[in-house]
């Protein structure tokens, strides 16, 4: 049973990551991108890619 929550949980942190992926290449599109956005979303997505390698 508990390795049924960690794969529930790891899906869901690999959501996360791709929902960032997409939100960051929408920005990074944008005639004039919001650096400060970029940045944070770049943040965000190391924290989840880091807690996904940790599980």
């Amino acid at each position: 049973m508990a390795s049924t929550a960690v794969s529930s949980h790891l899906t869901a942190l690999q959501h996360k990551h791709a929902g960032l992926e997409a939100r960051l290449r929408e920005e990074m599109a944008r005639p004039a991108p919001d650096t400060a956005m970029i940045q944070a979303l770049k943040k965000q997505k190391l924290r989840l890619k880091e807690e996904i390698a940790g599980v």
